[in-house]
């Protein structure tokens, strides 16, 4: 097998494959800090292994080469190598929480644990001597820890207890070397030994409290002597802990359990301890001023190596096999005791501010490995022509990337604040950048050097930056709900901007703002999309210093929250605005009128998309043909155009499961970028169209993927039904009591819609009505000026699904009503008043008539309205009132208003 037969470094020996899926992961930049940095290899190949988000990176440092062990769909947690550096085991914690163990030699992996913690996921992991045993523990406030032989298939540990709560949260674990059945974790507070003898079988060791301040606890170790351990603490103090009984496993040890006691605490300096490990014969410390300190079996000091550059160190990691040539420092040796003043291995550093370090032996400078942002990476743009990337973080971190030659160009830091948006001009030689205290920065492209004056008209963050097509304008939009605009005039015979105006054009947050070219001119025109469902067009010809002037103001959204938009590709004779929402459609809007023209049934992948790009093409072949770039809420996809709501048109892949914070694609197309904010990671995702293009022809012609949406598909009951209600309206609209001879058409009328969909199970509201039937009534005019005034079946089927809830009917939402509408009762329960309830259905949204509400009430009732056949009752009120009193309770909670009134049959 692969496994059997690989060997170190095999990896990186053979060229990579293209992939056969539309978006591939090509490279990973930035990594998770809190996590350690492991040497895989340090000789002629220097390769390191470390967690970027939900991917492990097998990173040749020389060879400028990575590998990517995927598998994960939860941000990693927590991870461990095994003594030969040959089997990884990662965990996570979310939803539907992995164990997983690689082999690094071939990349495959070799077991999965599925149900390992399902509640809260793994908190710490840590493997045994022999690469035989993992042990985890869960990362809720109840914690389990459990014991795994991960080379038997099965999804039981070995051995599980559970720990009380006021033990902390313990996030660290550690085998001891000389013995699997020990172990031990510590949290800040409290430091537990652990002695497994058999299956389902585990003893918790002594607790115990100091009289001295130790400070909170980083690490534990056992002593290479086999008869102690050590924990290191945030006083720069090592407890040792000795423990009192047999070193093997034995029956006996179940009823009489080892004794563990601290019997001193040694205060080895004054700066805090982090990273505890044992090498060979060496207590080794890392603390938090950068400072690696090697110790003998007596705590006796070895060794020191420090920089003052270096920050507080987060792992240490050796390489697996000594330097060649050795080292030469000075060594003594004094049998089982034998140590070196200066250690005879390679070693990694890694440090809580993101940098890796290498130190070699014999050596005492610390050479830098990698550097990545300290803090959030939130911002991305393309160069328009060149293979550049600029990316920007919160710590004030400004770099420039080639992304083909994978590796940062130029930087510059801005220490006053944290950059939020980036953006090229359209011809490249300028970069404005967005910072999270308000101020605009316009940058030369290539040295980052100021150009213009720093701008400070914004009150808020900047969220949003964009150039208009010519580069006489850029607009920036704020947190404050604001839009700025900024015109370009010249300056001493260069070219500058200066402030324009602002607005405070709308009162939620602004999901975007874009550029345009006016239909009838080359002129540049400006508009933005806020939460508050407003599209603002702005005039800016008609704008002057310090005032901005609306052309347009449009509602977009009845009910749902438009998320981003972006300019339509010209697929046909007239021009869209693309928009996506909240409840996964996407609509096409007439740039002129604002009319929306199509609703669509966009990516359902978990979450609605947030941003989006048309995909730069350089197809010559078919220039027809277009792509769509997003991002959801932890995904990367694409999308081929035109949009029809055909679901094998599209494609998704978890990026940053904890969120990505922005989008970018290269300028030839053949690149994504995203990236995910407060995990520090960059990446860059591979394009192959063909793969997204065959998987769209697999999945059918027509109407055929249409049918598998619907429930049963084509032969299932429902479209039986559909084709009865279609047939049936053909007689509504030919008359129910005609005899003459009746003429069966493949159509119905638009007017007969409404009926057939909410037969169907869909509740449209009546301006969602008027927008089906527009739609299909004015799908033909810009080509043909006539307007539509039938609708065939097939076209029918495509209209409901892409309107309809994209995930049904949810009594989720009918509780958030009650839940805003309603007050609380004697017992507790979310309801409405009977009063309160008719009165909102007269006077609130689309309201109704009392005539109406009477006549909703008398049919969903089961009742016959008054005057058919019977006399009306005097002596009690009329109408909805009348009916409302009788058949309704005076306080309905959601659960009445569903299954009493309505009558629905919904889930949960």
């Amino acid at each position: 097998s692969l496994v059997w037969a690989a060997t170190p470094g095999m990896l990186f020996q053979e060229d990579r494959q293209s992939s056969l899926h539309p978006i591939s992961l090509s490279w990973v930049s930035g990594y998770n800090n809190s996590l350690a940095v492991h040497s895989l290899m340090d000789g002629k190949d220097r390769v390191l292994l470390y967690v970027s988000s939900h991917v492990v990176v097998i990173h040749d440092i020389l060879g400028n080469r990575q590998y990517h062990l995927q598998g994960h769909s939860n941000a990693i947690s927590c991870l461990c190598v095994s003594e030969d550096r040959r089997w990884v085991a990662t965990a996570d914690r979310g939803p539907d929480p992995l164990i997983i163990v690689w082999d690094s030699f071939s990349g495959v992996p070799v077991r999965t644990i599925f149900q390992s913690h399902p509640e809260d996921g793994v908190g710490a992991v840590a493997m045994s001597q022999d690469a035989k045993y993992l042990a985890t523990i869960s990362a809720g406030r109840v914690q389990r820890v459990c014991v795994w032989k991960w080379t038997l298939p099965t999804e039981e540990p070995m051995c599980s207890t559970e720990l009380r709560p006021e033990f902390g949260c313990q996030d660290y674990v550690i085998f001891n070397p000389q013995n699997h059945h020990e172990f031990v974790s510590n949290s800040r507070t409290q430091v537990i030994f652990y002695l497994w003898v058999s299956e389902h079988t585990a003893s918790l060791f002594s607790l115990q409290t100091f009289n001295s301040v130790v400070g909170h606890f980083s690490q534990s170790v056992f002593h290479f002597n086999n008869s102690q351990a050590l924990t290191g603490t945030s006083a720069g103090k090592l407890v040792v802990w000795d423990m009192v009984g047999p070193c093997t496993p034995s029956e006996e040890l179940q009823a009489k359990p080892h004794s563990v006691k601290a019997t001193k605490v040694v205060l080895m300096q004054k700066e805090s301890l982090t990273v505890l490990t044992v090498f060979e014969s060496c207590i080794v410390t890392g603390d938090v001023k950068g400072q690696v300190k090697f110790y003998d079996g007596q705590l006796q000091l070895l060794t020191c190596y420090s920089h003052s550059k270096v920050g507080p160190i987060r792992s240490i990691s050796f390489s697996q096999t000594p330097p060649d040539p050795p080292g030469t420092g000075a060594s003594y040796s004094d049998s089982s005791n034998s140590v070196s003043l200066t250690p005879n291995r390679n070693f990694i550093l890694s440090t809580s501010d993101a940098t890796v370090l290498r130190v070699a032996t014999g050596m005492t400078n610390f050479e830098k490995v990698m550097e990545e942002a300290k803090k959030a990476v939130s911002a991305i743009a393309c160069h328009p022509r060149q293979t550049l990337l600029a990316v920007g973080s919160h710590c004030g971190l400004l770099r420039v990337w080639d992304y083909q030659q994978t590796k940062y160009l130029v930087s510059r830091i801005f220490p006053e604040a944290g950059i939020q948006c980036l953006s090229y001009d359209p011809e490249g030689y300028f970069l404005a950048a967005g910072f999270t205290d308000g101020s605009v920065d316009i940058l030369d492209a290539i040295s980052l050097q100021s150009s213009c004056k720093e701008f400070r008209f914004s009150h808020g963050p900047i969220t949003h930056i964009s150039f208009s097509h010519d580069s006489e304008y850029f607009a920036t939009a704020d947190e404050k709900y604001s839009v700025t605009v900024y015109k370009r005039v010249l300056q001493n015979g260069s070219r500058c901007w200066e402030h324009l105006a602002g607005l405070h054009s709308h009162y939620k947050p602004i999901r975007s703002i874009l550029f345009g070219v006016q239909l009838d001119s080359s002129e540049p025109r400006l508009l933005s999309l806020g939460e508050d469902r407003q599209l603002v067009e702005y005039d800016l010809n008609s704008s002057s210093k310090d005032h901005l002037v609306v052309l347009h103001r449009d509602r977009v959204e009845q009910i749902a929250v438009p998320l981003c938009m972006a300019w339509y590709p010209q697929l046909s004779t007239e021009s869209f605005i693309l928009t996506a929402n909240n409840c996964y459609k996407m609509k096409l809007y007439n740039t002129t009128t604002k009319m929306c023209r199509m609703t669509l049934l966009g990516p359902t992948y978990g979450s609605p998309l947030e941003k989006m790009q048309i995909l730069p093409t350089t197809n010559s072949v078919d220039p027809q043909k277009h792509y769509l770039v997003y991002v959801t809420k932890d995904k990367v996809g694409l999308q081929i155009l035109p949009v029809d709501g055909n679901p094998h048109k599209s494609s998704a892949f978890i990026s940053h499961p904890d969120g990505v914070s922005d989008l970018a694609s290269s300028y030839d197309g053949c690149y994504i970028f995203t990236v995910g904010g407060n995990d520090c990671t960059l990446m860059k995702w591979e394009v192959n169209l063909n793969a997204l293009d065959a998987a769209a022809s697999l999945g059918g012609e027509d109407l055929i993927p249409f049918y598998n949406l619907l429930d049963g598909g084509r032969e299932g009951e429902f479209f039986r039904e559909l084709e009865d209600y279609f047939y049936y309206a053909q007689l509504r609209s030919h008359g129910m009591d005609t005899l003459e001879a009746r003429q069966v058409s493949t159509h119905i009328p638009l007017e007969e819609i409404p009926s057939v969909m909410r037969a169907m199970g869909f509740y449209p509201s009546e301006e969602e009505v008027e927008q089906m039937i527009n739609e299909v009534k004015f799908s033909e005019y810009v080509d043909t000026g006539e307007q539509v005034t039938k609708i065939s079946l097939g076209d029918f089927i495509k209209l409901y699904i892409n309107h309809r809830p994209a995930f049904g009917l949810s009594m989720t939402k009918i509780k958030r009503a009650f839940q805003v509408l309603g007050y609380d009762n004697e017992n507790g329960d979310k309801v409405i008043d009977r009063g309160d309830l008719l009165l909102l259905l007269q006077r609130r949204g689309e309201h109704m008539t009392e005539e109406e509400l009477a006549q909703c009430l008398t049919t969903l009732m089961g009742r016959h309205p008054a005057g058919e056949g019977s006399e009306p009752d005097t002596d009690h009120p009329s109408g909805a009132a009348a009916l409302s009193e009788e058949e309704i309770p005076e306080e309905i909670t959601a659960e009445i208003f569903a299954a009493d009134i309505l009558g629905l049959p919904i889930a949960e």
